[in-house]
């Protein structure tokens, strides 16, 4: 820093009278030399003192003021400081902090927090990038954290670099009392979906951070659905292939967790959960038309759109007993696979459709009997009914009687003008539940049909009816396997808009899946999902009595009972806080049961849970700063102003380099030759002049 020194002058006496006093004093020692008076230039040396003291001599001295300096204080606020104590440490330092800059001159302490979180983890230097400050101000940085900053540059930013070269100070204070360990569980692979009755892969891997960095053995527990859990050995730092089977379509959660390290700072991340999607094969359909009809290419045309379903469709164009004379040599007709279809490989097919099927000797009854096999054994059963139901040869003569829904006598078929309705259980049941345009009325909604089937007898549900309140749509349970009567064979129309049309599409969409097991369209069914830290029960049911209670349990294994509210008809629903620890929450309610898991928000924030100095170290050692452990709040550093060019961290404080400039037009005046010291001389003077008089 460069001082200059100016010399100024504040005369007792106005200049006249000095400049009188100056020439008597020059016309006595004229007088005295003429004369040869002895010691005269001493007496002239003594009065040119008195008259430089009268003239007021000052030296002036600058003024050096304290320039304004901005501290920038960064405080984290992400998830990983929620462990221990961490966050009230760090906020009752930046309390103390600001304390202390309030009574250092010119400094000023600006608080950013970093909140972190949001799937990109925590970023200290993004905050004080945010940070606005005014020009040529900013004097360093404080940083409040437990040290995981995920955007840590490769060198000291531009910031903390001042204009003639020097660099800023970085201070950084981690809250814990020195390095910390962590056991952490990583998810290296696992696929999203996988086929039902197969088995998926997932790879993981345990790390044990912040030790020696040696393998040491784990013990990895894995939960899959409602299995018992069971337990293998891992080798931390080395990946780790599983298998698990996925034993049935929709989503299937994985727990995973793995036993603690000792001392470790948190077992959050010790646990995972992982979500695979079950999905069936391409699914199989066999589509079988009695006769050539518009219903078929309704079927057709929805069953080729699926992606997921392989169709294998046949309609019987000429029956064996057509005899018209035609020579075989004539006919290009496919022969019908009887054999193939309905022995060999009728356990490969989900679904088995027979439309307006009128058997008139086709199949012979053990092949009958083989269809209503599969049905018990688990598969799909269609039929959709006109007037050939009650001719000669009908279904209902056959083994298939003993799987089908409902029995039509031989007068039952119905022709007129009707509107068909859902039941009371349809607007519940979620194959017709929520259906566009769903009719409240007999002149509104769905477009007419013109001819059903009226039945004598029936078990199962019925989800529509027909003329005269009559049921229409039949589905039915049968052993492990689905059956589903259409007591018309009008279902066409609405995909020609009769009368408006109706949702023929998603009706057969609907209905083709829950005959194929889909889950989302279980009549009873259910759900637990966990968002915003909320677990969410939905229960669906075809019945109209409130179901019991549900019985939760917690990943920590507590258990708890709650109670369901209705929601609309045939929807109960329930939620709870699900704030406790991370893992699969199970909800069991009347033989269902139905799991959850909260998504990670932040699986950055989750992968290292150390307090460390080993990411922030370097830069805070590079701009001359320090790094010091805040056990507890009352361990917080003391803040100063220390000289440029010194150390700028000790023990217990940390300081910040004192910033002064010059005042202008100010200045601190001394006086160049004070009172006593003039006349101090002029005595002296005085005396040296007489004592030379006096020889």
């Amino acid at each position: 820093m460069n001082v200059w020194h100016n010399v100024a002058f504040a005369p007792s006496l106005p200049v006249w009278a000095l400049a009188a006093f100056g020439v008597l004093s020059l016309g006595f020692c004229a007088y005295g030399l003429i004369r040869r008076a002895p010691g005269m230039f001493w007496r002239f040396a003594a009065m040119l003192v008195l008259l430089f003291w009268l003239s007021g001599p000052r030296l002036l001295h600058p003024v050096f003021r304290p320039v304004p300096q901005d501290v920038l204080i960064v405080v984290d606020h992400s998830p990983s400081m929620a462990l221990r104590n961490r966050q009230s440490i760090v906020d009752e330092t930046a309390t103390a902090l600001r304390a202390a800059a309030a009574h250092l001159p010119g400094m000023t302490l600006h608080t950013v927090i970093a909140h972190g979180g949001a799937d990109h983890g925590t970023r200290l230097f993004d905050a004080l990038d945010q940070a606005d400050l005014p020009q040529g101000r900013f004097s360093g940085a404080i940083l409040l954290t437990d040290g995981m900053d995920h955007d840590v540059p490769q060198r000291l930013p531009d910031r903390f670099h001042s204009p003639d070269g020097t660099a800023l100070p970085l201070h950084v204070l981690l809250s814990g009392r020195g390095e910390e360990t962590d056991r952490r569980l990583r998810i290296l692979q696992a696929p999203p979906f996988a086929i039902v009755g197969q088995k998926a892969t997932l790879r993981v891997q345990v790390d044990d951070l912040g030790t020696d960095g040696q393998p040491h053995q784990a013990v990895l527990s894995i939960r899959e659905g409602q299995s018992p859990q069971h337990d293998v050995p891992v080798t931390t730092g080395q990946p780790q292939d599983l298998t698990v089977d996925i034993r049935q379509p929709g989503e299937m959660l994985v727990g995973l967790s793995v036993s603690a390290l000792p001392g470790e700072v948190s077992d959050i991340n010790n646990r995972d959960v992982v979500r695979i999607n079950g999905v069936r094969d391409r699914l199989k359909v066999l589509l079988v038309s009695g006769t050539p009809n518009q219903g078929e290419r309704v079927w057709r045309s929805l069953l080729k759109a699926d992606p997921s379903v392989d169709l294998v469709h046949f309609t019987i164009l000429r029956p064996p007993d057509k005899d018209d004379g035609t020579p075989l040599s004539d006919l290009a007709l496919i022969p019908f696979p009887i054999k193939e279809l309905f022995q060999d490989r009728i356990r490969q097919f989900d679904l088995i459709i027979l439309d307006g099927f009128h058997n008139a000797g086709i199949l012979p009854q053990e092949y009958l009997a083989n269809i209503a096999d599969y049905v018990r054994g688990g598969g799909g059963l269609l039929l959709t009914a006109g007037p050939e139901f009650v001719e000669d040869g009908t279904l209902q003569d056959t083994p298939l009687n003993t799987v089908m829904p409902a029995h039509v006598p031989g007068d039952g078929v119905v022709v007129r003008k009707f509107q068909p309705q859902l039941t009371p259980l349809g607007r519940r049941h979620p194959v017709t539940a929520g259906l566009p345009d769903a009719p409240t009325g007999p002149d509104n909604g769905w477009g007419p049909w013109y001819r059903a089937l009226r039945p004598d007898r029936q078990q199962g549900e019925t989800l529509m009816n027909g003329p005269d309140a009559q049921p229409l749509l039949v589905l039915n349970r049968v052993d492990r396997g689905r059956v589903a009567l259409l007591l018309s064979d009008q279902l066409w129309l609405w995909s020609r808009g009769e009368g408006g049309g109706g949702p023929q599409p998603e009706l057969l969409r609907r209905l083709s899946h829950w005959l194929m097991k889909e889950p989302q369209l279980e009549e009873n069914q259910l759900q637990a999902t966990i968002s915003d830290n909320r677990l969410l029960i939905t229960r669906h049911t075809a019945a109209s009595v409130v179901p019991p209670p549900a019985r939760i349990t917690a990943p920590d294994g507590h258990e708890q009972s709650l109670p369901l509210v209705r929601a609309s008809d045939g929807v109960f629903t329930a939620s709870l806080d699900a704030n406790g620890p991370y893992g699969i929450w199970t909800v069991r309610e009347d033989g269902l049961t139905a799991f959850a898991a909260p998504a990670v928000t932040d699986p950055i924030e989750r992968r290292d849970l150390r307090a460390t100095a080993s990411l922030l170290a370097p830069l805070a050692k590079a701009s001359g700063g320090g790094v010091q452990w805040l056990p507890s709040a009352a361990s917080a550093p003391a803040l100063h102003q220390v000289t440029p060019g010194t150390a700028l961290t000790g023990r217990d404080w940390i300081g910040f380099p004192r910033r002064v400039a010059q005042a202008n037009a100010e200045a601190r005046p001394t006086d160049l030759l004070p009172a006593w010291a003039a006349m101090a001389l002029a005595l002296l003077l005085l005396f040296v002049g007489w004592r030379r008089e006096g020889r």
